[in-house]
C-alpha cells in the first residue's frame, strides 16, 4: 500500500457540487411552500429546514463515529483523492484486503462520505441564509422599508444578518474540526470538540428561528419569575457540561467500562484514574509515556459522566416543573420531561445492553434535542423585573 496524503484538494469542486445538489431539494421546497409569504417568514422556514437537516447531520455523525467509520476515507475532503468511494474502489479494496476489520472498508467509506455530503449541503444552506439575509437587509435599508409585520417590529428589525453570519463562520470552523478529526486520526479532544461544535450549530439555528418567530409576532415572549429564569440558565449550562462529558466517554470508548447499573464493577466507587482519564491533549489510547490507556482511566471517564447525569437529571426535572407553572411555557416543559426520560432509558440501555447502536445514536439525538428545546425556551421567555422597594 502507498501512503495516502492526509489532504488532497483535487475533488473540492466536485464535492461542492455534491453539496449544492443536496441543498437544492430543501431550497426548492422552501421556495414552493412560501413563495407568496413575506421574506421574513421565508427566512424563518429556511432556518427551520436547515435546523432539521443539521439535526440529521448530528445524528449521522454519531452513527459514523459509533460504526467506526470516521476513518473510512483516510484523507480529506474526498476519498483517496476522489469525490466518492466509487472512484476510490481499488484503493479501498486494497486497504480492506490488508485489514478486513480495519478502519477502511467499502461500507465505512460510504458512511464517511455520505456524512461529508450532508455536511456540505448544510453548509450551502447556511451560506444561502446568510447571503439572502444580508441582501434583504441592505435592500430594506435602501428603500427605508416602512412595512410593519406586527407590533413587534418592521422588516428591517427582523432582517438582522449577524446571527446567520455568525452561524456561517461557525460552520466553517466546524468543517475545519471535521478535517482534523480525520487527519489527526480520531484525536479524542478534536472529536469531542467536533461534537460540541455540532451542538453549538443547532443552538445558533434554533436561536435564529425563535428570534424570527418572536420578532414577527408569531410567538409571544413569556415573562417568568427570576428563579425560573436562573434555573433555565443553570440547566442549560449543566446540559453543555454533560454533553462534553458524554462526548469524552464516546470518543474514548469508555461506555463499557461499567456494564451494570447503578453500581460499577460491583462497587459504587470503583478504582479510577482521574488524572489519566481527564488528560485532554493525548492521542486515542495513549497513556503516560509509552504506556497504554488504563482501564481505571476509562472507568473514571465513564463514572464521572454517570455522576454528572444524576445532577443534570434532577436539575432538568425541576426546570420542567417550574416551566409547567408558567403560562405559555408548558410545551417546553413537556419536551424537557420527555427527553430527560429518553436520555435515562437510552443511557442505561447503553450500559446494561452492551452499547447497542440504536440506543447510542438515540442518546446523542436526545442530547441534541435538549439543546434545541432549551435554546428555544431561552428565546421564548424573559425574566421578570426585580420589584422596586418603596421607601417610606
Amino acid at each position: 500500500m502507498t501512503d495516502q496524503a492526509l489532504y488532497d484538494l483535487s475533488p473540492v469542486l466536485r464535492l461542492m457540487l455534491m453539496g449544492l445538489t443536496v441543498a437544492l431539494g430543501p431550497l426548492a421546497w422552501v421556495w414552493l411552500r412560501s413563495r407568496r409569504a413575506p421574506l421574513p417568514h421565508r427566512l424563518r422556514m429556511l432556518t427551520l429546514v436547515t435546523l432539521f437537516l443539521t439535526f440529521d447531520l448530528v445524528l449521522f455523525g454519531a452513527f459514523t463515529r459509533l460504526t467506526d467509520s470516521g476513518l473510512g476515507c483516510p484523507d480529506w475532503p474526498g476519498c483517496y483523492g476522489n469525490a466518492s468511494p466509487l472512484g476510490a474502489h481499488a484503493d479501498i479494496t486494497q486497504a480492506q484486503a490488508a485489514m478486513p476489520s480495519g478502519p477502511v472498508t467499502h461500507p465505512k467509506a460510504w458512511i464517511e462520505m455520505i456524512h461529508r455530503y450532508l455536511a456540505t449541503g448544510v453548509g450551502v444552506l447556511i451560506l444561502t441564509l446568510a447571503v439572502v439575509t444580508w441582501l434583504a437587509r441592505l435592500q430594506a435599508r435602501k428603500l427605508q422599508e416602512p412595512v410593519t409585520l406586527s407590533a413587534a417590529g418592521s422588516v428591517a428589525d427582523v432582517l438582522q444578518p449577524w446571527w446567520p453570519t455568525l452561524t456561517l463562520i461557525w460552520v466553517c470552523l466546524q468543517g475545519a474540526f471535521g478535517a482534523l478529526t480525520v487527519t489527526m486520526k480520531l484525536f479524542p479532544a478534536i472529536v469531542t470538540m467536533h461534537l460540541l461544535g455540532g451542538m453549538v450549530l443547532l443552538a445558533l439555528l434554533r436561536a435564529q428561528s425563535a428570534r424570527f418567530a418572536v420578532t414577527a409576532g408569531d410567538v409571544q415572549v413569556v415573562t417568568v419569575p427570576r428563579s425560573t429564569w436562573c434555573l433555565l440558565l443553570g440547566g442549560f449550562a449543566l446540559l453543555w457540561l454533560q454533553i462534553a462529558l458524554g462526548g469524552w466517554v464516546s470518543t474514548n470508548y469508555a461506555v463499557l467500562a461499567c456494564t451494570e447499573f447503578p453500581s460499577c464493577q460491583g462497587s459504587f466507587w470503583p478504582n479510577m484514574d482521574f488524572r489519566l482519564g481527564f488528560t485532554l491533549w493525548r492521542e486515542l489510547g495513549a497513556g503516560h509515556g509509552d504506556a497504554n490507556f488504563t482501564f481505571e482511566a476509562l472507568t473514571a471517564i465513564h463514572y464521572v459522566h454517570r455522576l454528572s447525569a444524576y445532577l443534570v437529571f434532577a436539575a432538568l426535572l425541576l426546570l420542567a416543573r417550574q416551566l409547567y407553572r408558567a403560562p405559555g411555557m408548558r410545551i417546553h416543559a413537556h419536551w424537557i420531561l420527555a427527553l430527560v426520560l429518553l436520555q435515562l432509558v437510552t443511557g442505561i440501555s447503553n450500559v446494561v445492553l452492551g452499547w447497542p447502536l440504536l440506543a447510542a445514536v438515540s442518546h446523542t439525538g436526545g442530547a441534541a434535542a435538549l439543546v434545541v428545546v432549551l435554546t428555544g425556551a431561552l428565546f421564548s421567555c424573559r425574566r421578570a423585573a426585580r420589584p422596586v422597594l418603596r421607601q417610606n
